[in-house]
């Protein structure tokens, strides 16, 4: 893991961030200059950067221009006194990720700062996935047209609109089409406008000012401000509510926009990509989508193809998937018969190639050996085939064996849950139905949802998760969250961060 860099010329504020950080068990390393800082850079990189704004021998805005030219996604954190708070808000234009106010609260700078840690890591699963892009997206006829455009599209900055049904990788076209832009040294910002609860999405996408409503306790950037200079991907943009179109549609026309409870015009850079698996004519004849809106998006469309149209990419695809899903789990990957290929290769795929990638790698996890029989691939699969699934296969694969581990079930464990474990109805009904009947109820509610095409399935029961846990340890513990953060085994700034997050009443 790579470490948290605190610069600050201040004793005091070194000493106490580096031991509160370290009990968190975050790795630290501190600098008392700029100078000093910069030249650990030729050797080294943090994976957030903490820095004072007024320090002998260069600032903190000049340090942080510097660092941001040499690593551009690396979240920075500028510290300031309330005095310094305009200069402090000027530091957004040069891509601070947040700033810190003196004397500050120590658990909610450790908060803040575990906030930029899991930016910083989502930046590098991003980094890592746009790397994998060609794979990922195959090389079937249906997909030459696509290849084609982002071709074409590679020297402009030309808006686009890319549809496609849910699943089927309209996330990995945009990056691509950002990665050979002439904006690719530039940041790639994404948000799901559907799963963003109205009242918070236009803070998301605008930022807000402190105080502009109960709980801003500092000024944050929206994601046009994070994107300036790059690309702003909007997925599923058909579900945006009316007057934010408005407000977006502001944006694209002259490029300003005011933060909610500002009153400062701010401008962005941007190249706006949208996507959407609905009929946006249709939503714009029933009146819920801005016609006009429809039009200024709509200047490139790009179709992308369902995987059923394609089924000549499920063989390269599934061995892609089951060799990632290997390098997770440390295991050898496995290998598919010509049986089992033959079977991938004519299912349906409502999910598209997520569900393709979900049961690579519930195979991974649940095929009893290293040679993949048709035998071994998911109930839905083998429908209407007259193959009996063996025991290992009855938990169908849009559980997300993921989601499971991050649970707290790993793979071993998933592997021994043995016949007749039949996905339920409900998320986390009742511990008490023996020790694998939740994970079953997680698997049906999963399977539930990702049939649906509802969006990130895997935030929603994460999040499902967590509160259930949080709320279950807060009863036992009648409320007291110390206690609940210690029988959970998690700090008890995490559980405050959590309860937070999850907007828990308690």
């Amino acid at each position: 893991m790579k470490s948290i860099w605190v610069v600050d010329d201040d004793h005091s504020i070194r000493f106490v961030l580096e031991k509160a950080l370290s009990r968190e068990g975050l790795p630290v390393r501190t600098f008392s200059n700029a100078r000093d800082l910069l030249a650990a850079l030729e050797q080294d990189s943090p994976q957030v950067l903490v820095s004072d704004i007024r320090m002998p021998g260069g600032s903190g805005l000049d340090l942080l221009a510097k660092v941001k030219a040499k690593l551009p996604l690396l979240p920075v954190i500028i510290m300031t006194a309330y005095s310094d708070l305009d200069s402090a808000v000027s530091a957004f234009q040069g891509g601070a990720f947040e700033y810190l106010p003196k004397p500050f609260d120590l658990p909610r700078a450790v908060e803040l700062i575990r906030r930029a840690q899991e930016e910083s890591q989502r930046e590098a699963v991003a980094e890592e996935a746009a790397a994998q892009l060609p794979e990922m997206l195959g090389q079937a006829p249906a997909m030459q047209d696509v290849f084609r455009a982002i071709g074409r599209l590679s020297q402009s900055n030309v808006t686009v609109m890319i549809t496609g049904e849910s699943g089927s990788g309209k996330e990995l076209v945009a990056r691509a089409l950002h990665k050979h832009s002439p904006r690719a040294d530039g940041p790639f910002v994404a948000i799901n406008t559907a799963a963003i609860p109205k009242d918070l999405l236009e803070s998301e996408l605008f930022g807000h000012e402190r105080g502009a409503f109960t709980g801003a306790q500092a000024s944050r950037r929206g994601r046009f401000e994070q994107a300036d200079g790059g690309t702003l991907f909007l997925d599923e943009i058909g579900d945006m509510p009316l007057d934010l179109q408005t407000r977006l549609l502001r944006v694209l026309s002259d490029g300003q926009f005011y933060r909610v409870g500002g009153h400062s015009p701010m401008r962005a850079n941007v190249r706006v990509i949208a996507a959407t698996h609905q009929n946006l004519e249709e939503r714009v004849r029933q009146g819920v989508f801005r016609e006009d809106l429809f039009h200024r998006l709509n200047v490139i469309r790009l179709r992308l193809p369902a995987l059923r149209e394609r089924s000549e990419d499920v063989p390269v695809l599934a061995r892609f998937f089951l060799q990632r899903s290997a390098t997770e789990l440390g295991v050898e990957p496995k290998r598919l018969s010509e049986a089992a290929l033959a079977r991938l290769s004519e299912f349906s795929y409502p999910g598209n190639v997520r569900q393709l990638e979900n049961i690579c790698h519930w195979l991974s996890v649940m095929a009893p050996s290293q040679m993949i029989e048709a035998k071994d691939l998911p109930p839905e699969l083998l429908a209407g085939e007259g193959l009996q699934p063996r025991a290992a296969g009855s938990i169908g694969p849009n559980a997300e064996s993921e989601g499971l581990a991050a649970a707290g079930t790993g793979a071993a464990a998933l592997a021994g849950a043995g016949p007749g474990l039949v996905p339920g109805a409900n998320l986390l009904p009742s511990f008490g139905a023996g020790p694998d009947a939740w994970v079953a109820e997680m698997a049906r509610e999963a399977r539930r949802l990702l049939s649906a095409g509802e969006p990130d399935v895997w935030d929603l029961l994460t999040r499902r998760f967590e509160a259930s846990l949080i709320l279950t340890a807060l009863d036992v513990t009648r409320g007291r969250r110390i206690e609940a953060a210690q029988k959970l085994g998690i700090g008890r700034n995490t559980i405050t961060r959590k309860i937070q997050e999850l907007d828990l009443d308690v």
